[in-house]
């Protein structure tokens, strides 16, 4: 539950946020959303080298310290807002910039932000539910290049499309 409440608090704020890139014509805006996720694919190639803004670590020692179930929430939460732990990939670093240089109602950006939630809470889900962990795990480690290459190819050409609509 945390993971989609972080993720509804940050796509809430990215949407509210959005209104200050109003002033830029909307091609522009368009084009820079295209070019992050050009750019985020090229990181995910491996042609342009790009350290992501992330807090890289895994499960924080006060959280340890607390009950489980409320550190469990407030990690999960921290978790979904995107700052706290190891994010792979670029995909959720374009689509923040997509939602705050988009211009879209602040419903969607919320819903995109429960999506990002919702996401984050698939991986331990999927972990679990395989039954052995270090398997899935060594798994992860072999497709995660593919993986994140697929999703910024996917991002590309969706992101795109929509600013060809937009000229």
């Amino acid at each position: 539950m945390g993971l989609i409440v972080g993720g509804l608090l940050s796509g809430s704020v990215l949407g509210l946020l959005s209104g200050l890139s109003a002033p830029l014509p909307v091609p522009w805006r368009y084009a820079g959303i295209v070019a992050v996720a050009v750019l985020g694919l090229l990181r995910e190639v491996g042609l342009v080298p790009i350290r992501l803004p992330q807090n890289a670590r895994q499960v924080p020692q006060d959280v340890l310290q607390r009950s489980l179930r409320r550190g469990a929430l407030q990690f999960g939460f921290e978790m979904g807002t995107g700052v706290r732990t190891y994010v792979s990939a670029s995909a959720p670093y374009v689509l923040a910039v997509a939602l705050l240089l988009g211009g879209q109602r602040l419903h969607v950006a919320m819903l995109a932000g429960i999506g990002f939630g919702v996401g984050r809470a698939m991986t331990p889900l999927a972990r679990r539910a395989a039954g052995t962990g270090d398997r899935w795990d060594a798994d992860l480690r072999v497709r995660i290049r593919t993986i994140t290459v697929t999703a910024g190819v996917v991002l590309v050409a969706a992101l795109g499309l929509l600013a060809v609509r937009q000229f």
